[in-house]
């Protein structure tokens, strides 16, 4: 999509902090990190919210998952605890609509998120 920040992002337009980057994947640092690990997991493939995924998604989405454990051991967060988040419409804090996890690491969390 022409006018997505994330796909600008992922295909170079807009610059970002990226720490992962494959065929079908980007990960980039949080502009405004809520945790001292806080990256963004997106797929290249433009999708808006997750109420959108269709069964031709599920490969990305699942990678999305194990690139994100990937990088939450990279960043030396795996063992102590991660959490990963998919805010889906406005009401959940949904902000940029092409889908994407949070990672977020290094601190205790707190239950219930929100």
């Amino acid at each position: 999509m022409s006018d997505c920040l994330f796909c600008k992002i992922a295909d170079g337009r807009i610059p970002a902090k990226k720490v992962h980057e494959d065929a079908e994947t980007v990960a980039f640092e949080d502009l405004n990190p809520q945790a001292p690990v806080h990256l963004l997991v997106i797929p290249r493939a433009h999708v808006s919210r997750a109420t959108e995924l269709r069964p031709e998604n599920d490969a990305v989405m699942g990678k999305l998952f194990r690139v994100a454990a990937s990088l939450a051991a990279a960043r030396g967060v795996a063992d102590g605890g991660f959490r990963l988040v998919m805010n889906t419409n406005a009401d959940a804090g949904q902000v940029i609509f092409h889908v994407h996890l949070h990672l977020l690491g290094g601190r205790t969390m707190g239950w219930p998120p929100g």
